[in-house]
């Protein structure tokens, strides 16, 4: 029933009009220090900007929460979703996708999610 539901609103917000200025929703409680989450953000802001996104992107702090509704919406909607990892590994993703570790940043934390591509 609960994905179902995490369906349905997924789909509702796809109808939504897609922002048009630079925004990164946040879910979940930062591990972080203010001047940490801000450098982050930054950091999250310029690259997106740098490959010409400027719309909506999502930021999971991981903290082992079910996010599969968030990630529906943004999946529905095409808008780039991230995760920054608290613990050993980040929380498994819903089934066809998977969290890709952005080795650009320093802390090693921060992952994209992707689309799994199945070998031949």
């Amino acid at each position: 029933m609960k994905k179902y539901f995490n369906l349905a609103s997924a789909l509702i917000a796809s109808l939504k009009p897609k922002s048009q200025s630079p925004a990164i929703d946040s879910y979940g409680q930062s591990p972080l220090t203010q001047e940490q989450q801000q450098a982050l953000m930054e950091w999250l802001f310029a690259s997106l900007m740098g490959v010409g996104y400027f719309g909506k992107a999502h930021l999971i702090w991981d903290d082992g929460k079910d996010r599969e509704r968030e990630i529906f919406t943004a999946l529905m909607r095409n808008e780039p979703i991230f995760l920054y990892r608290q613990g050993a590994r980040p929380t498994p993703t819903v089934e066809g996708y998977c969290w890709q570790l952005i080795g650009e940043h320093p802390s090693l934390r921060v992952y994209q999610l992707v689309v799994e591509v199945e070998g031949d």
